[in-house]
C-alpha cells in the first residue's frame, strides 16, 4: 500500500450559500473576512491562513452542527464586536452548565464557545481555548 500524501497538503474549507451578494456582505462586512476573489460560483476568503470557499449551491440544507469555526484569543470581545455588527448568538437549553447571557458556553476542558448562523442558516462557531 502506498503511503497517503494528504498530511502535508493545504486544506480548505467549504460552505454552501444560496446567493453570493448577501453572503459577501455577511462574511466580508459583518465578520471581517478578507475576500480574495469572486467568481460566478464562489467567494474565496482567507482566515488565519485557511482558504474558505463560500460556494453558490442554490438551495442550502443547513446542518444541525457547526460547519465552520474560528478560534479567537478573546471570545467576549469578539462576541461584543460581532453583536454590534448585528450577529445574534444561539442559545441551547441542553448545554450544562448553561450558557452565559451573552451566549458563551464553558466546555468541561475550559474552552469557551459561542455559536451563530450565517444568512443561510449555516451554524458557525467561535472558540477560545483555555489559557
Amino acid at each position: 500500500m502506498t503511503q497517503p500524501t494528504l498530511a502535508t497538503a493545504t486544506a480548505q474549507a467549504f460552505i454552501g450559500v444560496s446567493a453570493l451578494a448577501p453572503a459577501r456582505a455577511f462574511y466580508e462586512t459583518v465578520l471581517g473576512l478578507n475576500i480574495t476573489d469572486q467568481t460566478e460560483y464562489a467567494l474565496i476568503a482567507e482566515a488565519g491562513g485557511v482558504t474558505i470557499r463560500i460556494t453558490l449551491v442554490g438551495q442550502v440544507i443547513a446542518a444541525p452542527y457547526t460547519v465552520l469555526g474560528f478560534t479567537v484569543p478573546d471570545l467576549p470581545a469578539t462576541l461584543q464586536t460581532l453583536a454590534a455588527n448585528g450577529v445574534s448568538f444561539e442559545r441551547y437549553a441542553f448545554l450544562t452548565p448553561a450558557q452565559t447571557k451573552s451566549g458563551i458556553w464553558h466546555a468541561p476542558d475550559g474552552t469557551q464557545i459561542a455559536w451563530f448562523k450565517d444568512p443561510d442558516g449555516n451554524l458557525l462557531s467561535l472558540a477560545q481555548p483555555p489559557s
